[in-house]
Order: structure tokens, then C-alpha cells, then sequence
């Protein structure tokens, strides 16, 4: 298993930009695809973006295409999300997860490590 810490959360005004860091600890970070959902009071867990192990390949929902970066650093064991442009809609709790496999995945049920969330907060 692998420890995941996200950091990087808070409150910003609607236009601003975040960005969210997860550090890895444990089993191998390079190995694994990564990701990061968010979930909203009241709502389901969503999806918001994948990168493959290498970090060559990516894909966004589309609820933050255009707006939301995932990248990697394997040298550092860390994954982040660049924020632009949010929304109050983008209010929620932001997980990093870790894939059961090599390429990337927008269901939860493929990932099997999860740190334990970081606030984010947009205010209109």
C-alpha cells in the first residue's frame, strides 16, 4: 500500500486558481497511474482527472476540461492539479488516489490507495 498526503487546499474567489499537491510514500509511485476526485456535500464522489505512470498521458472530466491540470514529478513522488478559472461549483473535498494499474482510469473502484482529502472552497 502506498500513504498519500494532499495539500495545497483553501478558500479562493471565484476566478482564482489553486494548486493542489500529493506526496507518496510506500510502494512504488512510478509504477501506478494516479488521480483525483473530489466529492461535494450531499453529492457522489467525481471523477476529475488521471495521468498515466509516466506521466505522458492524461485525461480531464468534463466538468474541468480546460481549466484543470493534473501533472506528476516520479523524482518527487508527487502528483498535482492546477485550479484556473474555478467555480463555487468546484467546492468540495479533493482526493488523490492511487490506480491498481499502469494506465489511467476514471472509476474509483480502479484505485485502491486514497489520501484523505484537502478542502477546497470557491466563494462567488
Amino acid at each position: 500500500q502506498v500513504q498519500l498526503v494532499e495539500s495545497g487546499g483553501g478558500l479562493v474567489q471565484a476566478g482564482g486558481s489553486l494548486r493542489l499537491s500529493c506526496v507518496a510514500s510506500g510502494r512504488t509511485f512510478s509504477t501506478y497511474a494516479m488521480g483525483w476526485f473530489r466529492q461535494a456535500p450531499g453529492k457522489e464522489r467525481e471523477f476529475v482527472a488521471h495521468i498515466s505512470r509516466g506521466g505522458g498521458s492524461t485525461y480531464h472530466g468534463d466538468s474541468v476540461k480546460g481549466r484543470f491540470t493534473i501533472s506528476r514529478d516520479n523524482a518527487k513522488n508527487t502528483v498535482y492539479l492546477q485550479m484556473n478559472s474555478l467555480k463555487p461549483e468546484d467546492t468540495a473535498v479533493y482526493y488523490c488516489a492511487q490506480s491498481r494499474y499502469v494506465w489511467g482510469s476514471s472509476r474509483d473502484a480502479d484505485f485502491d490507495s486514497w489520501g484523505q482529502g484537502t478542502q477546497v472552497t470557491v466563494s462567488s
